[in-house]
């Protein structure tokens, strides 16, 4: 029996299984989530040949989400992140907010976060990433892509260095806490992408910051959960 013919086996196998729960309002959501791996794995034949290592990763760890129970999966997230993190919020060593295509930004104020010029996640913030792995480790239909941003200070290369050890020192942080390594994504961005003016020191600091974005892998459209946010 050839792979295609076995998919196709599984899938019907899924659906069979499934359809008992045809009286539940979040019927769509379970069916996207349980068959995410038979779906993942059709998804990753369909992208091209650089990528059909991370199509595989969607299929064998990430659960799938129809489109009409995204934005309460998301909201759900938000609200349990908001409830871990709730002293963090408040001290704005965390921001959060909900991004118009449903996806969740974390930012992490480099002071909070991580000493000067250094990229060991500081012991007192540890807890509020292992509180945040606790989270993103349940809402399993999340990709996850930590990004990397610091202020001018400094060469262009040790900038760019360093803003790609702290989003692997955070991304670190959230598999240790139980998060798939398959569903998150790190990179750096150096001093490229302020968010203020690095004249001032208030300025510099806005622009030291590491963002997470969590991004909501939606059947028929799983390729743009595996794409980092600009």
């Amino acid at each position: 029996m050839n792979r295609a013919c076995r998919h196709s086996i599984l899938v019907l196998c899924g659906l069979a299984f499934l359809s008992g729960c045809a009286d539940d309002p979040y019927q769509k959501t379970k069916i996207g989530a349980a068959l995410g791996g038979l779906i993942g794995a059709g998804t990753g034949a369909a992208i091209d040949s650089k990528n059909r290592g991370r199509g595989a990763a969607i299929g064998a760890a990430v659960g799938v989400l129809a489109g009409g129970g995204v934005g309460l999966y998301m909201d759900k997230q938000k609200k349990a992140i908001e409830e871990q993190l709730s002293k963090e919020l408040a001290n704005h060593d965390v921001e959060l907010r909900k991004l118009p295509d449903n996806s969740i930004e974390v930012d992490l104020k480099s002071e909070a976060s991580f000493a000067s010029g250094n990229s060991d996640v500081k012991p007192s913030f540890s807890n509020a990433l292992a509180k945040l792995g606790g989270v993103v480790k349940q809402y399993d239909s999340t990709m996850v892509h930590v990004i990397g941003h610091t202020d001018s200070q400094g060469s262009d290369s040790f900038n760019q260095q360093l803003s790609e050890r702290r989003a692997t020192a955070v991304a670190n942080s959230l598999t240790s806490a139980g998060v798939d390594p398959s569903r998150v994504r790190s990179e750096g961005r150096g001093e490229a992408q302020p968010e203020a003016s690095n004249v001032t020191a208030e300025g510099r600091s806005q622009n030291r910051r590491v963002e997470i974005y969590l991004k909501p892998v939606v059947e028929g459209k799983e390729q743009e959960a595996l794409q980092t946010p600009k």
